[in-house]
């Protein structure tokens, strides 16, 4: 695996992150830290799903149910009810049963300590990936940004981000592993919690997928991808492989007054939990 420049101009970052980073309802900007609880209730619903459409979502969430104790004690149904539209409902039935061992076993804190001594870094991301519907994504996003530690977090954005600047050719996802060592190797000490949130919000901004803002980035001096004129061919993604057509006979009971016959699906498997 071919070592890269560490350097990276972290300063210029925050600049254009303090000036033109976005104002969401779950962020605080160093030296503030943003609740664990909406952090993680943040990151869940972002998966798969775009800003704008989890706001109001989040909102009304965090409304209803401000606390992990107070979601914990909340029905799975009105927990479910709530996350309509979201779609991908096994992350509002993983959100529900995280809330409960929270709520239930570790005293309604996102970490849980057996003696009085502080935790460490590896303790903490152990921890949070014992939880359902935590990888490490969603560890690291919590680690740093909800408790301010040095934490590697890469999303799809930041894998684009770093592919440029770094130059790795390598197609994904076998270019994940080399991604991770470049951001490994530049955790700051300062402003933990805003360096992810400042990637994020850069990559989404200025680093974009199509006919990326490489004439007004701050990273353009020195973005590998840039000086030798290959930007938009990375990341390198792998050839599409052509799904194949399934077809499928579906019937429905209808009963004399007009009312549907229907049955829950189990919990596991595709639509888990839900009617058909």
């Amino acid at each position: 695996m071919r070592k890269h420049n560490i350097h990276f101009p972290t300063a210029r970052l925050y600049a254009w992150y303090d000036k033109q980073g976005r104002d969401l309802p779950w962020r605080r900007r160093w030296p503030e830290l943003a609740p664990a609880y909406q952090v993680w209730l943040s990151e869940i619903m972002l998966q798969q799903t775009v800003v704008a459409t989890v706001i109001p979502y989040f909102l009304d969430f965090t409304r209803r149910w401000p606390t992990v104790n107070a979601l914990a004690a909340a029905p799975l149904d009105d927990v479910l009810a709530a996350w309509a539209g979201l779609g991908y409902y096994a992350r509002a039935r993983n959100l529900h049963k995280t809330a409960v061992i929270v709520a239930n076993e570790w005293g309604g804190e996102f970490y849980y300590s057996d003696n009085d001594s502080s935790l460490c870094d590896n303790d903490l991301d152990r921890q949070l990936r014992t939880l359902p519907g935590i990888g490490p994504y969603t560890a690291g996003a919590i680690a740093a940004i909800a408790f301010g530690k040095q934490a590697v977090v890469v999303d799809g954005n930041i894998e684009r981000l770093f592919s440029r600047y770094f130059g790795i050719e390598t197609p994904l996802p076998a270019a994940k592993t080399e991604i991770m060592m470049a951001y490994q190797s530049l955790l700051p000490v300062g402003r933990p919690s805003d360096f992810p949130q400042a990637l994020m919000d850069f990559s989404s901004a200025v680093c974009t997928p199509k006919r990326p803002g490489c004439g007004n980035c701050c990273l353009a001096t020195s973005c590998i991808a840039r000086v030798k004129g290959f930007v938009e061919r990375l990341p390198t993604k792998p050839s599409k492989v052509e799904k194949p057509l399934r077809r499928a006979i579906v019937f429905v009971a209808i009963n004399h007054r007009g009312e549907f016959f229907l049955h829950q699906r189990p919990e596991k498997g595709l639509l888990g939990g839900m009617y058909g």
